[in-house]
């Protein structure tokens, strides 16, 4: 199954203080015998996790409809969730409804508990579905299960306590990235429209002059025929034939002149259409990165996960004050991340080891010394290492290049 970014610290001694739950049964074997626990013997406590983290809003309005709530169909999503929380503790067909629910989604988790297991048995079994990003089935399976004791109930709902506060904390923090970047697309939509219209005036200013030294081309032809028709016989009338031919021609070749420099504006407003629109592209994949990025938070309880770049990344250059967020990110895809500043602070004597280390380099080109450039290309082409130019060290190209939006890497 893919695996769930880590969102979670690890555990800590603090998870096992006892926190203000209800008292729960000390002795977890003695329970191993009685049948798997129903939402209503389970403490409320827990209703609100359970229902929260181990059914979706879909499922839990399709199943508050089936149990004659019709308003349910319209129902806010906040509302729903209460209304799941109060069914959890009761003990009417509507919350046998509910758990029949739990027990069917989640048949592959609870089958993978033995009935008669110990504490260890139990805990080793969480901890390697949460690393793995399995998070909902076996959360229900151990709060329902007979022989769950006490502090492993505790200390499975404080790590899906904070998980939900993590999750959400960064769900906000790419939404917010992913309106500024769209900003940021709309004025360059806008830059891009108007260089357009200034390119079309430029080509229609271009077959006007085209047109005119047509007329005059033509003008000259039947200039020199009615001269030569006339049959002037007098210097005097040839010295006029000759000026007006020479005047046509001093015309001709001044349209012809505005004509070569209005194509050379042409062609330099089509190199920077061109460029804007390469830059159009660069932000729409990577504001195609950020939604990626905000899915995958949002999904992360299902166990999704986007691909990651195999291996550890290099990334030099950029700003320092950016790290941080560089390294907080790269470790919610559990991408290893090695940083180098291109040598503002960092010697760059460090960098042929730290080359060797990554499997692929990253670099922003608006952010990074000529000399640092030339070194991490050469050290890329001798130890036969991809390397990918970011357009700039913001954190969207970050995102797009680990995502794996950015473009092709260049390879040595």
């Amino acid at each position: 199954m893919p695996t769930l970014p880590r969102l979670v610290p690890p555990r800590s001694p603090a998870l096992a203080v006892p926190l203000p739950f209800p008292a729960l049964p000390e002795d977890g074997a003695a329970k191993s015998g009685a049948q798997r626990l129903r939402t209503w013997e389970i403490p409320s406590t827990f209703h609100c996790s359970i229902i929260g983290t181990c059914l979706t809003t879909g499922e839990l309005r399709q199943l508050l409809i089936r149990a004659g709530q019709e308003d349910a169909r319209t129902a806010t999503d906040h509302a729903l969730h209460g209304r799941g929380v109060r069914l959890a503790g009761q003990r009417d067909q509507a919350a046998r409804l509910l758990n029949k629910a739990l027990d069917r989604r989640h048949e592959n988790s609870i089958r993978r508990l033995p009935r008669q297991a110990g504490e260890e048995t139990l805990r080793a079994i969480w901890r390697e579905s949460f690393d793995r990003g399995d998070i909902a089935g076996p959360y229900w399976a151990l709060m329902s299960h007979p022989a769950s004791p006490p502090a492993l109930v505790r200390e499975i709902f404080g790590e899906v306590h904070m998980l939900s506060h993590l999750v959400g904390s960064a769900s906000r923090l790419d939404i917010a990235r992913l309106t500024l970047l769209e900003r940021e697309l709309e004025a360059e939509k806008d830059r891009s429209r108007r260089q357009q219209a200034r390119l079309k005036a430029a080509a229609a200013e271009r077959t006007g002059l085209q047109q005119r030294v047509g007329e005059l081309e033509e003008w000259i032809t039947r200039a020199r025929a009615s001269a030569i028709a006339a049959g002037r016989s007098t210097r005097a009338g040839e010295r006029r034939r000759y000026a007006e031919e020479d005047a046509g021609a001093a015309r001709a070749d001044a349209l012809a002149h505005r004509l070569a420099e209005a194509e050379e504006r042409g062609h330099a407003l089509q190199r920077e259409l061109e460029q804007l629109q390469d830059l159009s592209h660069s932000i729409l994949r990577e504001n195609e990165a950020l939604e990626a990025a905000v899915a995958a938070q949002l999904q992360a309880g299902r166990g999704v996960a986007p691909p990651s770049p195999a291996g550890p990344v290099l990334y030099v250059g950029g700003r320092r004050n950016l790290f941080d967020h560089l390294r907080a990110y790269a470790e919610s895809r559990n991408v290893e991340l090695l940083l180098h500043d291109g040598g503002m602070e960092d010697s760059t004597t460090m960098l042929p080891a730290l080359v060797g280390q990554a499997a692929t380099v990253l670099f922003p080109v608006d952010h990074i010394s000529h000399t640092a450039v030339g070194l991490v290309k050469r050290l890329c082409r001798q130890q036969a290492k991809p390397y990918l130019p970011l357009r700039s060290a913001g954190l969207a190209s970050f995102l797009a290049a680990i995502s794996g939006a950015g473009g092709a890497y260049s390879q040595p």
